[in-house]
């Protein structure tokens, strides 16, 4: 069934990158199932082909005549002005899968003027690898069908979570920009072991299998993160005093508020979006 199916991008960019690698280091998808377009960058599209051997154009009406699946990976501050000028190739028949940060499935119905299935999902960066946390929801002409279709792409590049679409904002904010928050944290430990005297490339393969064991031992664990965090602490030890100075520098409401931040932007730009689709009108 899905080897049948075709799958066009309307976008270039490292999320359409990241899930291209992902379908392709899959066994269901193949390259000439795949249509990557842009508006003008040639070099990318050129990149696209070399790289993946994927079909890539920049006629998107051609594109989109042949496409079963269209996969909207472009920048949220060009989605109005993108959505206007593929109306016309835009058509029921399509499933429309969207990966726009803050942009509603019924601003896209809005935007087309059509009844069109959606699936919004928020994949991570992470999927170039196989391994991003990705959240999808249906829009409201979506049916089990679609939403099958959209779990077997994202799950060739991770895992796969189903919720309403009012959560995708927490999600975004959680898992969508989740791995910079964990790249950042890598910077801040390596630093610290440059500091310290720490061979880098030492330093590095330590840092890289503590977070991946941490990783692993929640997912194998029954017990609350705060137990295993106990556990790993002595009265009077270094953990103890490593965590204090976290506390002092209030690093749980640091990251708390950062991932509300994000979550916050996200209705942000979701209404932003709205706005300009009123001035449109």
């Amino acid at each position: 069934m899905y080897k049948n199916l075709t799958f066009t991008f309307i976008g270039a960019g490292s999320m359409a990158e990241a899930m291209v690698s992902g379908m392709l280091n899959s066994t269901i998808f193949v390259a000439k199932q795949l249509i990557v377009t842009n508006r003008s960058n040639t070099a990318k599209l050129q990149f696209f082909k070399q790289e993946y051997g994927v079909n890539v154009t920049h006629d998107q009406a051609a594109a989109l005549e042949k496409a079963d699946v269209v996969i909207l990976a472009m920048k949220p501050k060009d989605v109005t002005a993108a959505l206007d000028g593929l109306k016309p190739f835009i058509t029921e028949n399509h499933l429309l899968v969207s990966v726009i940060a803050g942009v509603s499935t019924t601003s896209i119905e809005d935007l087309l003027g059509i009844n069109i299935p959606i699936i919004r999902a928020m994949p991570n960066t992470s999927a170039a690898i196989g391994e991003s946390a990705t959240a999808i929801s249906r829009g409201q002409y979506a049916i089990d069908l679609h939403q099958k279709i959209a779990e077997t792409l994202f799950l060739t590049i991770g895992t796969v979570s189903l919720v309403d679409e009012t959560d995708l904002h927490a999600v975004t904010g959680l898992s969508g920009s989740g791995p910079a928050y964990v790249y950042y944290l890598v910077e801040a430990m390596e630093k610290a072991a440059l500091e310290l005297g720490l061979n880098q490339k030492v330093s590095k393969e330590l840092i890289l299998q503590t977070i991946k064991g941490a990783a692993e031992m929640l997912k194998a664990s029954p017990k609350h993160p705060s137990t295993l965090r106990k556990e790993v602490m002595s009265p009077g030890g270094t953990t103890e005093a490593g965590l204090k100075v976290l506390e002092e520098y209030q690093y749980q409401e640091a990251m708390i508020n950062c991932i509300k931040r994000a979550a916050h932007r996200s209705h942000e730009m979701g209404a932003e979006i709205e706005n300009m689709m009123i001035k449109l009108r």
